[in-house]
């Protein structure tokens, strides 16, 4: 199992700066991937070129690019523009958000997302291998009929034919289309304990394509707390979970919220969202579950760190990307290497 780290995007209580300061200590220290995220903030290829300017040997990685961003041409165009900038150390993350960013923040319509994200796999990869890019699909059809567009090929030579593709995905269904077409999978709220079933619709798809699941990149994004007291530690975790599992879409639907359903959690996740839709936040993170916190975070000293660590690897994880819950720059680095140490104090480190 190797290390990465996730930066998710820039608030109103991070900066460029530390960012690029956590990224390049996990550099030094050997860690395999970076990776930045979007919502309707900072965007992550501007973020990745930057870092991979800055950096060495680390991947840079989206968590994710949104589909409903950028047509699949663009995409394929900056995934190819940053690899040859890194020198083939891109990773290229996609997720189709949801219909609340879609629709509000890109003007697209969400239905049917996995067809649409099948479809703009297949552009892309056609794009980055340099084929020429003709395509006839239900969601998309290049060049358009009966106008002057001809099909192009990209217009220079980026070091490799084929960047790793990983697809953020949370249902069933999207998870065996994650096996089918990708490479990886980013995953979150990710339990060692409930991975089997995840993990046997990622088989599924990888046997619709005459694969196995060995060589598929399994990288769930794993909030990290270090201290002493569990407990204490869960306190940091709290409000993130609450507004995933509360908030992170409409009542409707909101992905998160029906993974801690299927995870066992179905009645703390109705109570948690209703109090979060009713705008009492602070009543819907004290309403998340302790359990559901530890088993899908790293909490606690270096050694019980480890401990988890091990579980991690046993439950499919090939990269274990962690979230760094701290206070400031420093207790960023601080926390990298203490993750740093449980993973070679696991043995289940590459």
């Amino acid at each position: 199992m190797r290390l990465g780290l996730s930066l998710g995007y820039q608030t109103a209580w991070s900066t460029p700066a530390d960012h690029l300061a956590l990224a390049q200590e996990a550099d030094r220290l050997g860690y395999s991937v970076v990776w930045a995220a979007e919502a309707y903030g900072s965007d992550s290829p501007s973020m990745l070129a930057w870092m991979a300017g800055r950096t060495e040997r680390i991947d840079v990685g989206s968590a994710v690019m949104q589909i409903p961003a950028r047509t699949p041409a663009m995409t394929a165009m900056t995934a190819a523009t940053i690899d040859t900038l890194s020198g083939g150390r891109f990773r290229l993350g996609l997720g189709v958000s949801g219909p609340q960013v879609s629709e509000g923040w890109h003007g697209v319509r969400f239905a049917k997302p996995l067809a649409r994200t099948r479809e703009y796999v297949d552009i892309v990869k056609l794009a980055v291998a340099r084929k020429e890019v003709a395509y006839a699909g239900e969601h998309y059809i290049l060049p358009l009929p009966d106008g002057p567009g001809k099909a192009l090929r990209l217009g220079f030579h980026p070091p490799r034919e084929h960047i790793p593709i990983y697809l953020a995905a949370v249902g069933p269904k999207n998870l065996e289309l994650a096996g089918e077409i990708a490479d990886g999978w980013l995953a979150v709220f990710y339990a060692p304990e409930f991975a089997e079933e995840q993990l046997a619709s990622v088989r599924a798809g990888r046997a619709k394509a005459g694969m196995e699941l060995a060589g598929f990149d399994v990288v769930p994004s794993v909030p990290v707390v270090v201290g002493d007291d569990i407990a204490t530690c869960a306190e940091l975790v709290r409000w993130y979970a609450a507004l995933y599992v509360g908030g992170m879409g409409s009542r409707q639907q909101n992905f998160y919220n029906q993974l801690a359903t299927r995870m066992g959690y179905g009645d703390a996740a109705r109570e948690v969202q209703d109090l979060y839709l009713a705008k009492r936040q602070r009543d819907a993170a004290a309403a998340v579950p302790m359990e559901f916190i530890d088993r899908t975070s790293l909490l606690g000293p270096k050694e019980r760190i480890a401990e988890r660590m091990r579980e991690y690897a046993a439950a499919g994880v090939t990269t274990l990307s962690v979230a760094l819950f701290v206070a400031d720059r420093d207790s960023g680095v601080q926390t990298l290497r203490t993750v740093a140490e449980a993973l070679e104090l696991s043995g289940v480190g590459e």
